[in-house]
């Protein structure tokens, strides 16, 4: 059984923003065959499309697990709703968690539901940052490692480093 390398968005922005980013990172490690195994520092930063809406806890994570990209966004979706999100949303509204797979090994896919790497993960400061905090990774599209992809990024917005903190519970039978 293949172990693979995913490193994954996390936000939100309505209701205690950190209890969300903390209840997602629980319930990911949770997840059959997955294991959260860094964090990043939580940032808040702007909104991006509806300006009138609170500011977004924004951060990264580094999990393994043996499930199928597929079966990831799937179990993602699962836990977003579980946490509060509706199933169906308008694109950039306020959310209490956001899950989004930016980088799964070096893999590149693009179907109907989901795209790998992200398709706007070298355009924003608010993934780029926190996901320094933990590794520097080849993007497998364009070949260049994410430091070089902040230092060409147009997106014009500030990042805050929160004092917040997020634990990664340990496992009892992890597998």
């Amino acid at each position: 059984m293949a172990i693979h390398e995913v490193y994954i968005g996390i936000g939100s922005n309505i209701g205690n923003r950190l209890i969300n980013l903390q209840g997602a990172i629980d319930l990911l490690n949770e997840l059959d065959k997955t294991s959260v195994n860094e964090v990043s520092a939580i940032y808040m930063t702007e909104p991006i499309g509806e300006a009138e809406q609170r500011r977004f806890y924004n951060g990264v994570i580094l999990l393994e697990t043996s499930l199928s990209p597929e079966e990831l966004r799937r179990q993602c979706k699962t836990i977003e709703q579980k946490l509060g999100r509706p199933a169906n949303y308008p694109r950039w509204s306020p959310r209490a968690i956001d899950l989004d797979i930016l980088l799964y090994d070096d893999l590149s896919m693009n179907t109907e539901t989901l795209s790998i790497p992200h398709p706007e993960l070298e355009q924003r400061k608010f993934v780029l940052v926190p996901l320094l905090d933990i590794a520097n990774p080849l993007h497998p599209k364009t070949g260049k490692n994410i430091r070089q992809h902040l230092g060409c990024c147009k997106d014009q917005s500030v990042l805050i480093k929160t004092k917040e903190h997020i634990r990664i519970k340990k496992r009892r039978n992890a597998g």
